[in-house]
Order: C-alpha cells, then sequence, then structure tokens
C-alpha cells in the first residue's frame, strides 16, 4: 500500500464483503473465551491495533468477521491489501485476514491508519506478529507491541456445535450420540468436521453411530471402549 501511488495505477478493492452467515453462530467457550470478550468490547483504551491469532480451524476468521460486522471494518485479505486505497481506510477499523501475507510497506501503513480517530486494524494469522519475518526495523518493533488473542484448537463445545451446523446445512439429523461419538474422534477443527459430515451425507443413509463408525475405519476403534469388565 503507498499514498503516492497515482490515482491511474490505484487498484480499488471493494470496501464491503458479505460477512459469512455464520457470523452470528459463533460458540463461546473456554478455546475462544478470552479472545471473544476481548473483541466484544474493543475498540476501547487498550489499543487500536490487535492481532487474532490459533491453529487452523480453531474459528479465527469466524470470530474476526463477528468483530467486523460489528464495528463495520473493512475487510481486507493478505498480500491484496496492497491494493487497496490509503485515503479510503483514514478513520475506518480494519480486518486484515491472512495478515501475515502482507507486505512491509503494507503492514506498516495499515498500522499507522489505525492510531487516527475512528481507525483500528485487526490482523488475523495463524502465528503470533512476532514470529512473522519482516525487513524494516520499525515494523517489527511495531509487530512485537501488538496485543496477541490467541485462540486455542475447539473443544468438544465447539466442535460439537460445528458438527451440528454442518449437519443442518445438509438438512441430516443424526442419531442420538452420534456428535458426542464424532467429537472424541476426529482432529479438533472446522475442516475436519466439515469432512466427517460430507463423508457421512455421501453414503445415503441414515447417520447413526455404526455408521459413523464405519465411515471413520480403523482411527474409530483407537477410540473404542473396552467390553464391559475388561481394562484398556
Amino acid at each position: 500500500m503507498s499514498a503516492k501511488r497515482s490515482s491511474q495505477d490505484q487498484l480499488r478493492l471493494p470496501l464491503t464483503r458479505d460477512v459469512p452467515t455464520s457470523a452470528s453462530a459463533f460458540v463461546r467457550s473456554g478455546s475462544n473465551a478470552f479472545a471473544f470478550d476481548a473483541l466484544s468490547a474493543w475498540p476501547n483504551d487498550t489499543g487500536r491495533v490487535m492481532a487474532l491469532c490459533g491453529p487452523a480451524g480453531c474459528g479465527k476468521s469466524h470470530l474476526a468477521a463477528l468483530w467486523a460486522e460489528r464495528v463495520g471494518a473493512v475487510p481486507l485479505n493478505g498480500s491484496e491489501a496492497a491494493l487497496a486505497d490509503p485515503l479510503e481506510l483514514e478513520g475506518r477499523p480494519v480486518l486484515l485476514d491472512i495478515a501475515q501475507d502482507a507486505d512491509d510497506e503494507t503492514l506498516f501503513h495499515l498500522i499507522n491508519l489505525a492510531q487516527q480517530d475512528g481507525g483500528a486494524l485487526l490482523m488475523v494469522s495463524r502465528p503470533s506478529p512476532r514470529r512473522w519475518q519482516v525487513a524494516v526495523p520499525d515494523l517489527r518493533s511495531r509487530l512485537d507491541a501488538v496485543r496477541v488473542l490467541a485462540m486455542e484448537a475447539p473443544d468438544d463445545a465447539v466442535l460439537s456445535a460445528i458438527l451440528a451446523a454442518r449437519f443442518a446445512e445438509r438438512s441430516i439429523t443424526p442419531a442420538d450420540g452420534v456428535i458426542d461419538y464424532l467429537v472424541l474422534r476426529i482432529d479438533r477443527s472446522a475442516a475436519a468436521a466439515a469432512d466427517v459430515v460430507e463423508r457421512l451425507d455421501a453414503e445415503h443413509r441414515p447417520v447413526t453411530r455404526a455408521l459413523a463408525r464405519q465411515v471413520l475405519g480403523a482411527s474409530a476403534d483407537l477410540f473404542e471402549e473396552p467390553p464391559e469388565g475388561l481394562q484398556p
């Protein structure tokens, strides 16, 4: 992003994108409560720049979308942020997803813009900004000072909600106990939940624990409880 870029060369990005329809269904739990509560009260006197970080599938982008919808933030994405017109970002909150992919100049300008009245910057990435590779010393010091809101992999409550939502999207009503069964046996990520629901749907049969066990195959056997009276 450069303020010196001519108006003829400046590419203008749309300043509004649809917030995912699932944003209102975000589940607050132990794995995300700290970040959820901080963003619910922000921007405030705690600073104008924050970073939302955590592993893949933990719900970072979902929570960030909820924040963006509330404050009317301009959504930008990774390296595409360099194409945004700085004049259109002045005095406005900005959401930068995949923030570690933005170039040094863009990050530096966005952090500066966030200090203006009405400005704020939420950067979303897997690693903390302290681990990003940057070449500009002033940018390094600014990133090291950013307040980081860490999220963890989905816990049981979040993973159950994700599975229920994926089943509902496909108009599937799983049998009692299926979701609890899956929560204990799949990777703790939104992607894993979506994948197993897709595989179950592809069977075109009622979704029961027996079907879930069949679809999961050997991975399910690792978690099977031993017969009654036997020790694991």
